[in-house]
C-alpha cells in the first residue's frame, strides 16, 4: 500500500483525529464486550453448573461468530459502507443483550449460547470495518502504532469490564468459586445460583440501551469513507491486475492463519486465567481477567514507544512470539503453590498476591500485545478493493477465540488446567513463523 493513498494526504493531520476518535470509542466498546467473557465464563460455571469444557462453549459460541459470519458481513460493508455497517453491528448488539435477560431468569445455557453468538456476530461487523479503517487512515509504517493506541482503547476497556462485571452482576457473591459453591448445603447453593443469574439482567438492560444510542450516534457521526478505489488503481498500476482473489495473497491468507493462533493464545490467556484460578480456590476469579488485560496495557505503551523509531513492526512480532513460548513452558511447569513472581512485581504495591502459575498466564497478556497490531498492516499491504474481503479473511482468522480454548477445555477436563497449557507452544511457534518468513510471501 502507498502511502499516497491514505486519507491523511487528502486532508490536513488535524483531520484524521474525529475518525480516529470515533473508532478509539468502538475499539472500547469491542473490548467492554469481549473481554466480559473472562468473568462470564467462570460465572455461568457456577450459575449453570457445568464442566470446564462445557464453560468454555462461551467463549466458543461468541467467536465461531466470526467465522460464519465475516463473509456475509463484509458483503454487508460492500452495499452499506463502513459507517452504516458499524452502526448496524452495534443494533446486533443490542439483539444479543436483550436475550441475556431470558437466558439469566430461567438460566438457560442455550439460550446464553446463542446470545454468545448473536454478540459475535455483532463485533464481527464492526471489527471488519474498524481494523482497515485504521491501518489506511495513515502511513503504512505507523500502521501498527495506530492500532496499538486503539488497543490501549480495547484492553483498558478489558481492564475494566471483569472488574465492573464482578462489582455489578455478583456483587456480595465477588468471593465466590466454584469450589466454595460445590462446598454448600443443596438448599443454599439453589438458592445462591438464582440469585446470582437474577443479577444478570438488569445490568444487561442498560447496555442494550446504552449501545441503541451509540448506534444512532455513530449514525450521525462526521465519519468518511476510505477511498478504496484509488488504491485498487493503484494496485492495477503496480502489477497487481491479475488477482482476481483474497486467497492469492499469500501474507494475508498466512496472517489469518497467524491470527488463529495469536486470538486462541490470547483468549486462553484472558478467559480461562479465571476459570484455572476458580479451580484451584482463588478468590475474585472473576476478576482475573484485568491482571491479564493490565500487562497487554503495559505491551501496548512499550509499543507506542519504540515502533517504528526503534524497532519495526516484524521485530516486535518476533520478540512477541519467543517471549510466549517462554511464557507458556513457565506457565506449564510454575509451581501454583508459590506466590514469589507476583510478590516481586507488585507485592510491594500492596496488590492481592497471585500463585506463579496464574502470574504467568497473566504476563502472557505482555506477550500478546502486539500480535494483532503488527499482524494487521502486514497481511492486508497491497490489497486495494480487496481490503473488504481481505479484512473478513483476517477476521474470520478470529475463529482461533472459538476453536483453540475448547482444546484447552477437553485438556483440562482430560488431565488437568495446567498440562492444558501446553496447546499455547505451536500457537506461538507459528506465530514465530509468520514473523520471520510469512508476511514476506507474495506469491504461493
Amino acid at each position: 500500500m502507498n502511502a499516497d493513498l491514505s486519507i491523511e494526504q487528502k486532508a490536513p493531520p488535524l483531520s484524521n483525529f474525529v475518525p480516529l476518535a470515533i473508532i478509539g470509542a468502538l475499539f472500547f466498546i469491542f473490548g467492554f464486550v469481549t473481554w466480559q467473557n473472562g468473568a462470564l465464563i467462570p460465572y455461568l460455571k457456577m450459575v449453570c453448573q457445568l464442566t470446564d469444557t462445557q464453560a468454555i462453549m462461551v467463549a466458543f459460541a461468541f467467536y465461531v461468530a466470526y467465522t460464519v459470519m465475516a463473509l456475509p458481513m463484509a458483503a454487508v460493508l460492500e452495499r452499506t459502507g463502513f459507517k452504516n455497517g458499524m452502526a448496524l453491528g452495534l443494533l446486533i448488539l443490542v439483539g444479543g443483550f436483550l436475550l441475556y435477560m431470558p437466558a439469566a431468569y430461567y438460566q438457560q445455557f442455550s439460550v446464553f449460547l446463542i446470545a454468545q453468538f448473536v454478540i459475535g456476530t455483532g463485533l464481527t461487523i464492526l471489527q471488519t470495518a474498524a481494523n482497515p479503517y485504521v491501518v489506511k487512515i495513515g502511513p503504512e509504517k505507523s500502521a501498527a502504532v495506530r492500532i496499538m493506541f486503539m488497543g490501549l482503547m480495547n484492553k483498558g476497556a478489558g481492564v475494566i469490564a471483569p472488574l465492573a462485571f464482578t462489582a455489578i452482576v455478583l456483587g456480595d457473591f465477588a468471593s465466590l468459586s466454584s469450589a466454595s459453591l460445590a462446598a454448600m448445603p443443596a438448599l443454599e447453593q439453589s438458592e445462591t445460583i438464582t440469585a446470582l443469574s437474577h443479577g444478570l439482567i438488569y445490568p444487561y438492560l442498560g447496555m442494550a440501551v446504552v449501545f441503541s444510542i451509540l448506534a444512532w450516534l455513530l449514525k450521525m457521526s462526521p465519519l468518511p469513507e476510505l477511498p478504496l478505489e484509488q488504491e485498487s488503481q493503484q494496485a492495477q498500476n503496480s502489477g497487481q491486475a491479475d488477482k482476481t482473489s483474497i486467497l492469492q495473497f499469500p501474507a494475508l491468507v498466512l496472517g489469518a492463519m497467524t491470527l488463529f493462533a495469536y486470538v486462541g493464545a490470547e483468549v486462553i490467556a484472558g478467559d480461562t486465567i479465571g476459570l484455572f484460578a476458580s479451580n484451584l480456590g482463588v478468590a475474585n476469579a472473576s476478576s482475573l481477567t484485568s491482571y491479564t488485560m493490565a500487562f497487554m496495557l503495559i505491551g501496548y505503551g512499550l509499543g507506542i514507544a519504540l515502533i517504528p523509531r526503534l524497532v519495526s513492526q516484524g521485530v516486535a512480532l518476533v520478540a512477541s512470539a519467543v517471549l510466549g513460548l517462554l511464557l507458556s513452558l513457565l506457565v506449564v511447569f510454575s509451581d501454583p503453590a508459590s506466590q514469589i513472581v507476583s510478590s516481586t512485581l507488585w507485592g510491594w504495591a500492596g496488590i492481592p498476591l497471585l500463585p506463579d502459575t496464574i502470574t504467568f498466564i497473566a504476563l502472557l497478556g505482555f506477550a500478546n500485545a502486539l500480535v494483532w497490531p503488527a499482524v494487521w498492516p502486514l497481511a492486508l499491504a497491497g490489497l486495494g478493493k480487496f481490503t473488504a474481503r481481505g479484512s473478513a479473511l483476517l477476521i474470520m482468522g478470529i475463529c482461533g477465540g472459538a476453536i483453540v480454548p475448547l482444546i484447552y477445555g477437553l485438556l483440562s477436563d482430560a488431565s488437568n488446567g495446567q498440562d492444558a497449557y501446553w496447546v499455547m507452544l505451536p500457537l506461538y511457534a507459528f506465530i514465530l513463523y509468520y514473523a520471520l518468513l510469512g508476511h514476506k510471501k507474495r506469491d504461493w
